[in-house]
């Protein structure tokens, strides 16, 4: 039995006259979807796959549908008789145009079988001439086929050779997904050894030398691998020598190279082709001419069998040297190639007589981290999850390396400047997309200003669909986002600023108990049915939903020093101007410091999830405008009938039973306006004002939603401590869900909270995220993150004055909730998503979409009162 070899990803054009077998050998050795057939097509498009006149359209429906699974990077087989030059040569170019390689596989049988199984069809005939002339097409094909552009080549000479042939899937020559680093990817080199050998001693490796001195190799002892991204010849002092090191690295299995344009040059000049030997190649190829013929061989085969860039770390990291779109990571075509090693360039020339190129990073918006050279730059700052590596060594300024998946710079300095640069360089930043976070550096922009072209409106707008580590798929729709869009450019916080946005929060099953429209117990029962044995009872404060955003490194957040930070409500707008802003987190980051929580986490920045207090600090137009006049309208009114009722009943009117039910409307509105009342308290600008912090989102390098909420709470009890002022402690209680004792007291708890006026509780899993019983991480089985249990009185101000009274209470008993659930969960998984792209470094289109993901859920139509 016969292997053909074919690319994991390519077209596979089967080339035969009919009655060769192609259909019976696509069946037997791909699958069903990966098979295209011209006949299938045919009859799609004309409900007969004989009609000869439908073959057109059949083509063009069929290469429609090839270029869309190319696209989704599919192998796709195309089953037609591919004789004529011309049909192939339109398949080689819907190849190229999708950057895979074209493979034939000719099916070149005797004559005597097509046309013996041609007769024995049933389904259709056709002349013997056709096949003939079909069999004949073929032969004079045979030995053109690589001239046409196929770059594999399969030909099965005999039935047998076609029963006994199978497919082996081999990857692509850049497919090193399986790879997972750790990696040194370094930076343009530029034939400087010394700062080669300098760097690579910084990064932790053993160098390796013959007895001459000269450097063979190295070895991380952690066995980290580097990882080069191109050009290291031409212009520096000694490019044979670091050749040899590379070489001899890539030889032991301690590094990966990709190609640079200087090889590309290279090659073709010790091929004895006519290339200009300006930018540095007449110095290398002098130094060269010293160094024996058996070298010059090794270094030529060794940059000619460069593969063009590497996906690795499963596809999270892609290394090439001019960069890399998404488009053409993992695939394989010239023009791949020529991006690679030259990027992408408007046709023009500068002042300095350099092309002019494409910022291609500013749109990048792929989700593996690219890391580049070829063209220098001041600084290594990352832009939309890009990096140039290229410093300019060579021109005095700095050999740069990035630590992968650590996402550390470390860099060594230019030991002079080797070589005159053409133009100045220039900071990464002129060029970047402006609003990308930087991981550990960036350009500081103004935070009362907003730049122009921060983010792109295609990353958010239209039907998105965002991929969640803790609940899979989340789908946005596109009138979702245009509400979503009107409120954040309007009114919300710069993006920048902005990592996270609460999500909206379920509210418990409805009670079986008459006179409770809510009630703990229903809770209770709900995680214990899933399987969540232990949950934490938490105050629910009475206020308005905040998050703090608190740093000592305003650069992580692309700000100006002396940023501290912001506070913003749950759909993303500032709480206060920016002058009280700067006061009230100057007096959180006091309590922090005196809570040590700076060193405990290991953190120059953090995150809180919280409520700012009173509720009227920044409710207090609704409350007057709303509850106050309703209140006051409904005492009014009442008051005034209760009173002329007395009166009649005195006359002996039969007026008892109104009497009572109004005097019971009275007592209600009493109620609301006292649950109202409650949850208001003086302010002037931030004095009088608390935060009641419950759980610690993140902070530098960690997110902290795997640990359980006393974790938090124990945090937040140590800056009630520091300041018990500003900072408000969040009551709570741990029950089992299992136990009746350890439930009935968690009720009664909720009973004292609500008896003094409290709003009610949240019943959460004690483990924080927490999953379905005996079910696996990145489903969507994920359990709600919390519930809330509100009071009875305060339920008073959501439902009206009356909504206790019996008829009201069964009528509103009748509530579907699976939105607002569904609605909850979406939403969670959304904002950890966002936090956990912050805190990997990933750029801020990234992490904004998931932020915005959360408002726009937030504009479905669900009951307000839920």
């Amino acid at each position: 039995m016969s292997e053909l070899a074919i690319p994991e990803l390519c077209l596979v054009v089967l080339i035969g006259p009919s009655g060769s077998g192609k259909s019976t050998f696509a069946a037997n050795n791909f699958g069903t979807f990966e098979t295209l057939s011209s006949d299938f097509f045919r009859g799609m498009v004309s409900n007969d796959m004989n009609d000869q006149g439908a073959t057109k359209a059949a083509f063009e429906s069929l290469n429609f549908v090839a270029g869309k699974r190319l696209d989704a990077g599919l192998l796709t087989v195309i089953d037609a008789t591919s004789v004529q030059a011309d049909a192939r040569r339109q398949l080689v170019a819907l190849a190229k145009a999708h950057d895979v390689l074209p493979v034939a596989i000719v099916l070149d049988v005797p004559l005597s079988v097509s046309l013996e199984r041609n007769d024995s069809r049933t389904d259709r005939t056709l002349d013997h001439h056709i096949i003939k002339r079909q069999h004949e097409q073929l032969r004079r094909s045979l030995k053109g086929l690589g001239r046409e552009g196929f770059r594999k080549i399969h030909t099965l000479e005999s039935v047998e050779a076609t029963e006994k042939a199978s497919i082996r899937r081999e990857p692509l020559l850049n497919d090193f997904r399986f790879d997972e680093g750790p990696f040194d990817v370094i930076g343009d080199v530029h034939g400087c050894l010394s700062e080669l050998c300098t760097l690579l001693e910084k990064l932790g490796y053993r160098l390796t030398r013959d007895g001459q001195g000269r450097v063979l190799g190295a070895e991380h002892p952690q066995r980290r691998k580097a990882i080069f991204v191109g050009d290291l010849v031409d212009r520096g002092p000694d490019s044979p020598s670091v050749l040899r090191l590379v070489m001899g690295m890539v030889a032991q299995g301690n590094a990966r190279a990709v190609p640079g344009n200087h090889e590309d040059k290279l090659v073709k000049a010790l091929d004895g082709k006519k290339v200009q030997t300006s930018h540095g190649l007449a110095q290398t190829l002098a130094q060269l001419a010293t160094e024996p013929e058996e070298f010059r061989l090794e270094v030529k085969n060794f940059c000619r069998g460069l593969v063009s860039h590497l996906v690795l770390d499963q596809g999270r990291l892609v290394v090439a040297h001019a960069g890399m779109i998404e488009a053409y990571q993992g695939r394989a075509s010239a023009r791949v190639r020529a991006f690679a090693l030259y990027g992408d360039t408007t046709g023009e020339t500068d002042e300095y007589g350099l092309p002019v190129r494409y910022a291609w990073a500013n749109d990048y918006r792929g989700e593996a981290a690219v890391l580049y050279g070829h063209t220098p730059t001041l600084e290594a700052e990352w832009v939309n999850g890009t990096m140039c590596l290229d410093t300019g060594c060579v021109f005095g300024g700095k050999l740069t390396a990035l630590r992968y998946p650590e996402r550390e710079v470390v860099q060594v300095p230019a030991e002079k400047m080797w070589f005159p640069p053409a133009k100045p360089l220039t900071p990464a930043h002129a060029a970047k997309q402006s609003g990308s976070v930087p991981p550990g550096g960036g350009a500081a922009q103004d935070p009362g200003e907003r730049t122009d072209g921060m983010l792109k409106m295609s990353d958010i707008l239209g039907k998105q669909t965002i991929q969640t580590s803790i609940h899979g798929r989340v789908s946005i729709r596109q009138e979702q986002a245009a509400g979503a869009l009107e409120v954040m450019s309007r009114w919300a916080t710069d993006p920048r600023w902005m990592p996270y946005l609460p999500p909206t929060m379920s509210p418990v099953a409805t009670s079986k108990l008459p006179d409770h429209l809510e009630h703990p117990a229903e809770a209770f029962e709900s995680y214990n049915k899933v399987g969540v044995e232990a949950v934490i009872c938490e105050e629910k404060h009475m206020g308005s939903r905040a998050v703090v955003l608190l740093t000592r490194n305003p650069v992580k957040f692309d700000a100006l020093p002396g940023w501290r930070g912001t506070v913003y409500t749950r759909t993303g707008r500032p709480f206060f101007e920016q002058k009280t802003t700067d006061e009230f987190l100057s007096r959180i980051d006091a309590a922090v410091e005196e809570a040590g929580l700076w060193e405990e986490l290991a953190t120059d920045w953090i995150l809180l999830d919280a409520e700012l207090l009173p509720w009227s600090f920044k409710a207090d137009d609704m409350i007057r405008g709303q509850y106050a006049a309703v209140g006051a309208s409904a005492t009014s009114g009442l008051d005034d009938a209760v009173v002329a009722l007395e009166q009649a009943l005195d006359s002996g009117a039969d007026v008892a039973a109104l009497l009572r039910r109004i005097r019971s409307r009275q007592e209600n509105a009493a109620a609301y306006i006292a649950a109202y009342q409650n949850y208001t308290a003086p302010t002037i600008g931030p004095e009088g004002v608390q935060l009641a912090p419950f759980q610690v989102l993140a902070s530098e390098g960690a997110v902290h939603s795997g640990r359980d909420h006393t974790w938090h709470l124990d945090l937040v009890d140590k800056l009630v401590k520091a300041d018990p002022v500003l900072i408000r402690p969040t009551r709570h209680i741990v029950i089992s869900t299992g136990s009746k004792d350890s439930t009935s007291a968690g009720v009664k708890w909720w009973q004292e909270l609500t008896a003094d006026g409290g709003e009610g509780m949240v019943v959460k899993p004690l483990k924080n995220l927490a999953l379905r019983s005996g079910k696996s991480r990145g489903g969507k089985d994920l359990v709600q993150p919390g519930i809330k249990v509100r009071g009875r009185e305060y339920l008073r101000m959501v439902y009206g004055p009356d909504y206790t009274d019996p008829h009201n209470l069964m009528r509103l008993k009748d509530r579907n909730l699976a939105l607002k659930r569904s609605l909850a969960l979406r939403e969670y998984a959304l904002g950890i998503e966002a936090l956990d792209r912050l805190v990997a470094g990933e750029p801020l289109w990234r992490v904004h979409q998931a932020v915005f993901g959360v408002l726009a859920l937030e504009s479905d139509r669900v009951d307000p009162r839920l």
